[in-house]
């Protein structure tokens, strides 16, 4: 790994208070995106004019989050890093007042702005695993990533219960409180950014470090893009597509809100032990194993479609993605220069969202047109795709270091 300079190497004090925050942070936000989740595709089946349009809010969702990483990596640059969580949290409080809006004035086309601003709010969100190392020593960076994402297990519970809650509170308008509650929670996530203890924007011009296209042009960035893509575009498309699946198979909304409840808390409960699984054993064997468990997972999706085998599906691709993506995320650090590191972390961020944005407009046309087995069978040839670059690009490093 690159070596990090005296001035931002061992502040671990800051870093762990920082850890705290954002850990914080990342639960409360992640509870706005399984608010929309498990949400957004049943709205968008009652506010579409066409039922294969049902998970556009989804992929417009994804599309703001694709759109918002790059600004966000300007902003931190310029400005710092709190200030680009507090415009992102801001973006979030406005997705749910808009989306309650929406919901009240039956507009399809306002419920996809509002989720829009929530896809903002969730590229805003994504930088908060990569502050979370900053200024920390080596050591504790890997570490420090994973407690921060640990937070969205919090998530897990309190987004799908929100939902639970309130979905009923405003009849005829199903989930316009649901909304309402959102918006209350990006602002407590905004109280609680507001005293985050990032380090000022670094004094360096662009002449201080290389060009992106030469650090993109690196096979560890490669394969970590590559994997960080897949990882997060196939958990997407079964998390994305599960929901209306369950309710074209004949099961409840209540039956949906527990599979994406259990999901989430899979997706972030490994993070207490994911940071030291890549201490031990590296990130690419963690990514490895991560990407094996969404393949796993898209094979019990397609063994049936009981409530069951999607309650299992969606844990175990949850599983999958926290080592895949967490994974990816630890290669990414091992890519850049402490100068470099906003402007590679929001293009890597951009790569695996904007890719991911471009699969997720397909999944409600797959869904309505060739049925859940399909979504499921989609899986399998990128996640090989992964997998074979990954080995090819640790076999290389081991043999450029035994020359």
């Amino acid at each position: 790994m690159t070596a990090i300079p005296a001035d931002e190497a061992c502040d671990d004090v800051r870093a762990r208070a920082n850890v705290l925050r954002l850990a914080v942070a990342q639960s409360l936000t992640g509870a706005n995106a399984a608010v929309i989740f498990a949400t957004g595709s049943i709205v968008g089946a009652t506010l579409a004019p066409d039922t294969s349009l049902a998970t556009l809010p989804i992929s417009i969702y994804v599309v703001g989050i694709a759109c918002g990483t790059l600004p966000t990596g300007a902003i931190s640059r310029a400005f710092g890093r709190r200030t680009a969580f507090m415009i992102g949290a801001g973006c979030g409080a406005l997705c749910g007042l808009i989306a309650a809006i929406a919901i009240l004035r039956g507009s399809f086309a306002l419920f996809c702005c509002a989720t829009f601003l929530g896809g903002l709010y969730a590229a805003v969100a994504q930088s908060y695993r990569f502050a979370a190392a900053d200024g920390a020593s080596a050591a504790y960076r890997p570490k420090a990533l994973s407690w921060v994402m640990a937070g969205g297990v919090f998530a897990g519970v309190l987004g799908p219960q929100l939902v639970q809650w309130t979905m009923d509170i405003w009849p005829p308008f199903v989930f316009a409180a649901s909304f309402i509650a959102q918006t209350v929670v990006a602002l407590v996530a905004m109280a609680v950014l507001a005293g985050v203890d990032a380090p000022p924007p670094p004094a360096t011009s662009h002449a201080d470090g290389r060009p992106l296209f030469a650090i993109a042009r690196q096979p560890r960035f490669v394969a970590a893009a590559l994997c960080g893509t897949v990882a997060y575009a196939m958990m997407n498309l079964l998390m994305t597509s599960a929901p209306l699946a369950m309710k074209f198979c004949g099961l409840t909304v209540s039956d949906s809100n527990f599979g994406i409840q259990w999901h989430v808390v899979a997706m972030y409960a490994p993070s207490f032990v994911t940071g030291t699984l890549i201490a031990r054993f590296g990130a690419a064997r963690v990514v490895a194993c991560g990407l094996l468990l969404e393949a796993l997972a898209a094979a019990i999706g397609h063994s049936g479609i009981t409530a069951m085998h999607f309650w299992v599906t969606l844990i175990v691709v949850g599983l999958g993605w926290n080592f895949s993506f967490v994974g990816a995320s630890a290669l990414v650090l091992e890519t850049h220069r402490p100068q470099e590191r906003n402007k590679v972390q929001a293009f890597n961020d951009f790569l695996v969202f904007g890719m991911m944005a471009i699969g997720s407009f397909s999944s409600g046309q797959i869904l309505t047109s060739y049925g859940w087995p399909m979504v499921t069978a989609i899986v399998f040839p990128p996640v090989a795709l992964a997998l074979i670059v990954l080995v090819l690009t640790a076999r290389a490093r081991r043999e450029a270091a035994a020359a």
